[in-house]
Order: C-alpha cells, then structure tokens, then sequence
C-alpha cells in the first residue's frame, strides 16, 4: 500500500489535517505513559513518602515538559513554529535534577539500586525523543549523550553496580536511540506526506495549464497566419481605394476568403476541442488523472455499440468530469470511470473520486453546460456527495432518443 493509500484510509479527504493531529497525538502518548510509570515507581518502591513524594513530583513536572516540547518540537520541524530553544534547556535542567536527585538518594541509602536503574532507564528514554526532534540531528544527538553519559557516571558514582548497573547500561544503549530515531521519522512522514500532496496539486494545476496551452497554441496555428494576411491585404486595398484603382476590389475579395476559410478551421478546432472521441476522451482522462497522481479506473463497457451523437455526449461529459476533478476534487487519489447499460437501449456514465469539492456538488458553468447538452438527447446529470467523502456523477442517455 502506498502512502498515498494509507493516508486517505486514514482520514479520506481530510487525510492530512487527520495525518497531523495523529503524530500529534502519538508524541503526546509518550507523557501519559511517563506518569503512569513514575506513579507505578512511586506505588512499589519501599521508599519514605518524603522520597517518593520529591520523585514522583519532579516526575511528573519532566513529563508535562515533554508533553509541551514534544508538540512544540514537532511544529518546528514542520516549519509552523519557532525553536523551542528555552523549553528544550527547561527539560535538559529537569531531567539532570531527577537523575541526581536518584543517585543523592542511592548513597544515602534511601532507595535501592533497582529503584534507581529504574528510574534512570525511564527518565533518560522520555529524554531523548523530543530534545532530538527539537535540535538539529548532531546538535541533539550530542546533547543527549551527554546527559545520559553524566547520568550514568553520576549513577556509577553513587554506588550502582553489578546487575542493575548492566540493565540500565543496556537499555539505554538501545531504547534511547530508538525513541530519539522514533521523534524523528514521526517528523520526517508528516514532511513527507506533505510534500506528497503539495506535490500532487502542483501535478493538477499543470496539467490543467498545459490543456490549455494546446488550445492556446491551435488557435494560434491557425489564426496568427490569417489574420497577418488579412492585415496586410486589407491595408494594401485601402491604398488602392483612395487612389481610385480597381485593383482594391480584388484583394478585397481576397480578405473575404481568408475570413471565411479562418472561420471554418477555428470551427475545426472547437470541434475537436468540444467533441472528441469518446475512446481518446477516456484514454486522455486515464493519462491526465493518472499525471496528476490520481489512479484511474476505467470499465469501457458498451462504448463501441453507442450512437455517435451519444459517444460525442459523453465524450464531453468525460472531459469535463476530469478537469473538475482535477480542479475542485482536493486530496484525490483515486477516480473511477463506468460506462454500461440501462435497460435495453440506454447508457450510464458513472464518475466517482474520493476527494473533498471546494465548490458544492453540482455548482459551475460546467455542469449546467453539460446538463442543457445531455437534455438536447433526452438524457440527464445528477451529482450527489456519497458517504466516505465519495463525489459520484452519473450521465444516463436513452438511444432512441438519440437516434
């Protein structure tokens, strides 16, 4: 499955604004569960109620800190926010004060080198994964061996030794660089998945562009001659005119038949542009979606067997279809395209697409238009917005009416 696929299972068309508030909502789980171990730390040590008391407060105030960096952290990097320089030097201060709170305890006897190991190991893993998000790469990751080397050396000092000691060695070597790395890659696909549709609305608005830069440019191919020669000879015959020479009267004849053969070659390219096959239209839709990263699916059904008049019909309801998914469909990522049968003499266009209309259902110029065409053939257009964020249109047009 693509990221594309996973984002919008996630959230359908709103699958990026859901996409953020989730890694917002994973980097804000880490401090729920950092409570809840300082409290089970709390409820089972054989501590007096003064130590746990101090522990479980300093706990607590370091998880809150991380929840606020952690959020912080993670708007930064998304660029939506400033360096939250103060609260990563807040959380650093924090946790070097729990870490030496534990081992004054250690010597003083008041809590057990299981009680500190554990303490440590939890303290410096909550540690590592926002003050990595929040700096840059080398910059966190240096600062986060340096506490969690003092916190060590300052344990080792106070008298943890053999078991414990190995344990929270151990941990550390492994749980700190993975949450840390964890931060980051939650990061780093927010980025990504933003990129991604940024990247896909770019592909729209090109594609978009670049239709009508052909029709731009057909018009110029056959106009741009014309009209320089018409320019010229009517100038040319006006000359003439004022000095009394009948010549005029042939080049004006001669500006009559370029406008005239003008007319029917722009005629040819509106007719082109305004009814093409509906075999190419379905072909061009499939590229043009599929250019804008948008999946396609086509089921082609009775499109051989239809009247000219019809395929012309939805030919035209095919191409519009397309570009108003790719201008008002936001989020898209994947269209689907049916054409059956209704009963023994009638065809059905169905175009569906998963993403959110900026504009509502049925709005534009476009449609009306294409609803006053399919009327001309006994035909109708219907839009509905369906249920999981699905935009359906469906085109129905009976043959004998059309015949």
């Amino acid at each position: 499955m693509s990221v594309n696929d996973w984002v919008e299972r996630l959230g359908g068309p709103d699958g990026l604004r859901r996409y953020r508030r989730s890694a917002l909502a994973s980097v804000g789980f880490f401090p729920v569960c950092e409570v809840g171990l300082w409290t089970l730390w709390a409820a089972t040590t054989d501590a007096a109620a003064a130590t746990r008391a101090s522990v479980a407060v300093l706990g607590v105030a370091h998880a809150v800190i991380q929840m606020f960096l952690s959020r912080a952290a993670l708007r930064h990097y998304l660029a939506d926010g400033p360096r939250p320089g103060r609260l990563v030097v807040l959380y650093a201060a924090v946790t070097v004060a729990i870490a030496a709170l534990g081992c004054v305890l250690l010597s003083a006897g008041r809590i057990d080198d299981r009680e500190l190991s554990s303490c440590l190991l939890w303290l410096l893993m909550f540690y590592s994964g926002p003050t990595v998000l929040a700096l840059p790469p080398r910059v966190g990751a240096v600062l986060v061996a340096a506490v969690t080397t003092g916190a060590l050396a300052g344990a080792v000092a106070a008298g943890l030794s053999g078991s414990p000691l190995a344990v929270v060695i151990s941990g550390t070597a492994l749980l700190v660089p993975f949450l840390g790395a964890a931060f980051r890659a939650t990061g780093w696909g927010v980025r990504l998945v933003e990129e991604l549709v940024a990247a896909r609305e770019t592909q729209a608005r090109l594609a978009v562009a670049e239709e009508r830069l052909r029709f731009g440019r057909d018009l110029h191919d056959v106009l741009g001659r014309n009209l320089a020669v018409v320019a010229f000879t009517s100038e040319l015959a006006a000359r003439l005119a004022r000095r009394g020479r009948p010549e005029a009267v042939e080049h004006m004849e001669e500006v009559q038949r370029i406008a005239q053969e003008s007319q029917r070659e722009i005629r040819s390219v509106v007719r082109g542009y305004r009814s093409a096959d509906l075999h190419t239209e379905l072909a061009g839709a499939r590229s043009v979606l599929e250019a804008a990263g948008i999946e396609c699916r086509i089921e082609y059904g009775p499109a051989a067997r239809l009247p000219s008049d019809v395929q012309a019909a939805i030919g035209w309801v095919v191409r519009e279809a397309t570009t108003n998914v790719l201008r008002h469909a936001q989020g898209a990522s994947r269209c689907t395209v049916s054409l059956s049968t209704a009963g023994p003499a009638s065809a059905l266009l169905v175009m569906e697409n998963d993403g959110s209309a900026d504009a509502p259902p049925g709005a534009g110029t476009g449609l009306t238009g294409l609803r006053e065409r399919l009327t001309a053939l006994g035909g109708t257009l219907t839009t509905e917005q369906r249920p999981g964020g699905i935009f359906r249109l469906t085109a129905h047009i009976p043959w004998e009416q059309a015949e």
